[in-house]
């Protein structure tokens, strides 16, 4: 019998990303296609949804053309999307404005208001489990009620950025409950709209595309799409789901205990549980998960890795034309000088909070520091410092993580996995065993994948599916490590408290 293929499609920030992988779980096709960010004012960030579609349609004819496999062997095809993103669409399903994305920070003033119409943050938490936070859709909605009402008016039906191409695809508008999660306005205990709240902020219900699970059936391949991309007419197409989400489920995370920590621009830790939870104080993000019965508990640290390319770019240009002459990278050559220092670096202490903080602080004027230099710190202490300040502000957050479920395991991901000093690093300050998984660098789309072959059949559900995921890496605790991290934790674990009236200070003050 031969093989099935199954296609994920991940519309990302900077670009859309397409694979092919076999039933076996191997990616035999992988294509990445680029498109612009705007910026039209400080803090704002749009997109044309017609440059997702262009990389979409150009990304499925390289990986068709790469693979070499029959069309009629090809079963399903499922969605990986950035999440919170408005796509406002008129009567004509006609995008009406620039896509306002997850990273736009226009709409603190209709979160504020919402939180408050809903009796503050507690009485929020009643309705949707989440705060209302400004990359949520649900402000951006309220924004362009507010500012744009001419667009408003026009705005038929919204959706987020992997439902519209998911429309261009097959003609169907939707949304699925992991996206629809990520709103503010889903209950996401129920699974459905919180119709209450809709209600509440006086919007029409609607506007709100139907919610499904991520591995229903959406709609099929109409002719068209597949005179343009080779793919087969007909194709099966599954729900998927936001990218936070779905690539969890990319990454393995579909059981309680089993952690997912990403050191990317920003860091997350994520862990799926099998039973609503509820969000005390709003800390996490809670989504609704990619299968029925499963949820996702999601944190995020906004200045991970980013800070440590902060560093590289402003503090080691040596390093940079040293990795050059050595043909290493500069970070190759960071992290040989971080070895030279010791766990806890000398005492020396990095917050990463360089564009504020979310997670466990969700608090925009905090700001990064250094803590403890002295006379005798050196350039290695410095830089082991930050690697470890990334990795103590994701310690807060698996903490929290505990309280759900006993931890057991880290699955990393992220450009902090690759470096073997940094992952010793996580087990050691996790106090777990940490694991690099195969196809985890494939993010979202390979979550897709495996969400489009439950819908096809190819496997039961998540649970199987997630066999065909293997560790390449396994890195355990070293006891001889611990007391350093543990003392030097505690110090991290103080600096917020400590500083935060220095921080509010510096914001009145414009810093």
């Amino acid at each position: 019998m031969s093989k099935k293929y199954l296609i994920g499609l991940d519309v990302g920030t900077s670009g859309a990303k397409c694979i092919i992988a076999d039933s076996d779980g191997a990616v035999v096709a992988s294509s990445t296609q680029t498109y612009p960010l705007h910026t039209p004012k400080p803090g704002w960030a749009e997109q044309d949804p017609q440059s997702w579609w262009d990389a979409v349609v150009k990304g499925l004819q390289v990986i068709l053309k790469k693979a070499k496999v029959d069309p009629a062997d090809i079963v399903g095809l499922s969605y990986s999307g950035q999440m919170h993103g408005l796509v406002a669409l008129d009567k004509d399903n006609e995008v009406i404005r620039p896509a306002i994305l997850w990273c736009d920070q226009r709409t603190q003033a209709q979160c504020d208001w919402i939180t408050e119409k809903a009796g503050g943050l507690e009485g929020l938490l009643k309705y949707t489990n989440n705060r209302m936070l400004t990359g949520y859709t649900g402000g951006k909605i309220l924004w362009l009620r507010d500012e744009e009402p001419e667009n408003f008016k026009r705005m038929k039906l919204f959706v987020c950025p992997k439902d519209y191409i998911r429309f261009r695809m097959t003609g169907e508008l939707a949304i699925d409950v992991s996206d629809a999660s990520g709103t503010g306005f889903y209950d996401t205990k129920n699974r459905r709209w919180s119709d209450a709240l809709i209600k509440l902020a006086g919007l029409s219900k609607s506007i709100f595309p139907e919610a499904h699970e991520s591995t229903e059936l959406a709609g099929k391949v109409t002719k068209e799409v597949a005179e343009l991309t080779g793919l087969p007419e007909g194709l099966n197409c599954y729900y998927g789901g936001g990218d936070a989400v779905i690539q969890t489920t990319g990454a393995g995370l579909v059981k309680p205990g089993i952690l997912g920590v990403v050191i990317g621009t920003s860091g997350n830790v994520s862990m799926a549980l099998d039973h609503f939870e509820d969000n005390p104080n709003g800390d996490l993000q809670m989504f609704c998960g990619n299968e029925p019965g499963l949820w996702l508990s999601f944190g995020c640290t906004l200045t991970a890795g980013g800070a440590y390319k902060w560093y590289k770019d402003e503090m080691c240009g040596t390093e940079g034309l040293v990795g050059k002459q050595m043909g290493l990278s500069a970070f190759d050559v960071m992290g040989s000088i971080a070895e030279h220092s010791v766990p806890g670096a000398h005492g020396v202490v990095f917050t990463p909070y360089l564009t504020g903080e979310r997670c466990p602080y969700p608090d925009p004027n905090a700001r990064g520091s250094f803590y403890g230099l002295t006379l005798g710190t050196k350039k290695a202490d410095i830089t082991r410092s930050v690697m470890e300040g990334v990795t103590y502000s994701l310690k807060q957050l698996v903490d929290i993580f505990g309280k759900f479920a006993h931890n057991e395991k880290v699955y990393t991901s992220g450009g902090g996995s690759v470096s073997a000093l940094w992952r010793q690093m996580q087990a050691d300050i996790f106090d777990l065993p940490v694991y690099t998984m195969s196809a985890a660098n494939e993010g979202g789309a390979y979550g897709a994948v495996l969400v489009a072959g439950v819908g096809a059949g190819v496997w039961e559900n998540l649970g199987e599916a997630v066999k065909v995921i293997k560790a390449e890496t396994k890195t355990f605790p070293d006891p001889k490590n611990q007391p350093a991290y543990e003392k030097t934790y505690q110090v991290y674990d103080m600096l917020y408290h400590a500083l935060k009236p220095v921080y509010d200070k510096s914001a009145e003050l414009g810093y």
